[in-house]
């Protein structure tokens, strides 16, 4: 999980990130995403990373080794030029790395947030993509973020409950979270076994997921049981938790609109809550969805494994 920040401020610049570069049940693996290259009195820049991890480490590198040699970043005349100094050494990494990774089913994967200030210019803050193109902040858009930046809660993904909402209602933080319906798999219109002309579910596979069609055949009869449209249920259910503010609808169409806006009033006793938390526990996604991260350690067996010849405990 990765979490980068940069917010425009009438004072200045404002810069975080989190130094979590995986984490599981055993382990967290740490690494620093906030990088510095500082001339006093001349120019300072903070760049933040997310993405595979070996690639932000090449381009952190190669930057550093310009900038001791007086090059790169050490001659930018403004913030866009420094811009454009980290977008080409993005697609100079591109170039040694992008072929071989996409070989093997790897994404090009890298995003990178720049904040600082020359010496005569204001402060600025750029997102710099994959391509190597720039985006600046504005001044109705003065904050820019990289890395996991939204959360979601339908019944069928839970995760967030483990340390997300915790964390927001202990420090008093608002979360809006998205897809209540998750993309269409808790209107009804997704059955296992049934032919459907929601469309995306040929282009994603957690949509045909068999985890997942096995769970929304279990939620179905909850809903009905209580006499709810499982679409109310639903939405009603990803803002039935204290640490959710509200939740994203995101209608298409009036029809759905109508539909939604019909049950806004809708209340889950705590009954259909413990039937709903007995198919799906708290704190648990089913399955995976399909933009979730896969660290290269996840998705290359040769990492996770010892050689052969190695794997006796003797």
């Amino acid at each position: 999980m990765t979490y980068c920040l940069g917010i425009m401020t009438h004072q200045g610049l404002v810069m975080a990130s989190d130094s979590r570069a995986n984490a599981g049940f055993d382990q967290v693996n740490v690494c620093p995403k906030m990088h510095t290259f500082l001339q006093p009195g001349e120019r300072a820049f903070v760049i933040l990373t997310s993405g595979n991890l070996s690639l932000t480490q090449s381009v952190i590198t190669l930057l550093r080794d310009e900038f001791a040699a007086g090059d790169g970043l050490a001659k930018a005349e403004s913030m866009y030029a420094a811009a454009r100094v980290v977008g080409d050494m993005v697609r100079r990494v591109s170039d040694l790395d992008r072929a071989a990774l996409e070989k093997d089913d790897f994404k090009f994967n890298i995003h990178l947030l720049l904040g600082g200030q020359v010496k005569g210019e204001k402060p600025n803050l750029f997102l710099i993509y994959p391509q190597g193109n720039p985006l600046a902040a504005t001044e109705g858009s003065p904050y820019l973020q990289i890395g996991e930046v939204k959360y979601g809660r339908p019944i069928l993904d839970r995760g967030i409950e483990r340390e997300i909402l915790p964390v927001a209602e202990r420090y008093g933080m608002g979360v809006l979270v998205w897809s209540p319906l998750a993309q269409g798999l808790l209107t009804g219109r997704v059955r296992k076994g049934q032919a459907t002309d929601l469309r995306r579910t040929r282009m994603f596979q957690h949509m045909r997921d068999e985890r997942r069609l096995d769970t929304v055949e279990q939620i179905i009869p909850v809903a009905e049981q209580a006499g709810l449209k499982l679409t109310h249920m639903a939405v009603a259910f990803a803002i039935s938790h204290p640490g959710v503010t509200s939740a994203i609808i995101g209608p298409r169409t009036m029809e759905h609109l109508d539909d939604l806006l019909a049950g806004s009033e809708v209340t889950l006793s705590d009954d259909v809550l413990d039937q709903l938390d007995a198919i799906v526990a708290p704190g648990t996604d089913v399955g995976r969805l399909d933009m979730a991260y896969n660290p290269p350690a996840i998705l290359n067996p040769a990492l996770r494994r010892r050689e052969p010849a190695g794997r006796s405990a003797i």
